[in-house]
C-alpha cells in the first residue's frame, strides 16, 4: 500500500516536470542585421532594443530594467589582445560607478569561449551588481553581454544568465 502511494506520487511528480518543461521551450533569438543568435530561457525577457542596420545593438530587460538588464555589444580587438586585458579595459569604464567593486573573473565555456567578469556596485542607495561575458568569437571579435540588476535579482537568476552566455553563438557568414 504505502509503495503504491510513493508510485503514484512519483507519477504525479513525473507528469508536473513533463509539463513545467513543456511550457519553459526557450525562445531563439535571431535577426537578420546582427550575425549572433542566442536562446532566452524564460518569456519574462522583453527585448528593449532591437537592432537595425544602423546599430547593432540588442537589449533586454527581465521583468523590469533592475530585475535584470541585458545590452549586448560587439568589440573589434587586436589579434593579439589577451582576454585579461580586454576585461580589464571595460573595467576601467566601471571604476566610476558608486560603490564599485571588482568581483572575481571566470573562465567560461559555452558555444564560444570566454571569461565571466564580475562586480558590484550601487544605484540609487541599492545594492547593484553586474555579471559580463566577454565571448571570443574569431581573432579580432569579443561580443559582450553586459548583465545588470538589483544584487538578490541578478543573483536569482544566474542560472539565465548562465544559459544565455552558453547559447550565444556567431553564425556563418553565406
Amino acid at each position: 500500500m504505502k509503495a503504491a502511494r510513493v508510485s503514484i506520487l512519483f507519477s504525479i511528480i513525473l507528469s508536473i516536470l513533463a509539463v513545467a518543461s513543456a511550457f519553459g521551450q526557450a525562445e531563439r533569438f535571431s535577426d537578420a542585421t546582427v550575425d549572433y543568435s542566442f536562446d532566452l530561457p524564460e518569456a519574462k525577457w522583453k527585448m528593449t532594443v532591437k537592432p537595425s542596420a544602423t546599430s547593432p545593438n540588442v537589449e533586454y530587460v527581465y521583468i523590469d530594467r533592475n530585475d535584470g538588464h541585458l545590452e549586448i555589444r560587439r568589440l573589434a580587438v587586436a589579434k593579439e589582445a589577451r582576454m585579461s586585458d580586454i576585461i580589464r579595459d571595460e573595467e576601467q569604464k566601471l571604476q566610476f560607478l558608486p560603490g564599485y567593486v571588482a568581483g572575481p573573473e571566470e573562465t567560461f565555456v559555452g558555444r564560444l569561449r570566454g571569461s565571466a567578469f564580475n562586480f558590484e556596485f550601487v544605484r540609487a542607495g541599492r545594492p547593484m551588481s553586474g555579471r559580463f561575458y566577454f565571448l571570443r568569437a574569431g581573432d579580432t571579435t569579443v561580443y559582450v553581454l553586459r548583465f545588470t540588476g538589483f544584487r538578490d535579482k541578478l543573483k536569482g537568476i544566474r542560472n539565465q544568465t548562465d544559459s544565455i552566455g552558453r547559447t550565444f553563438e556567431v553564425r556563418k557568414a553565406a
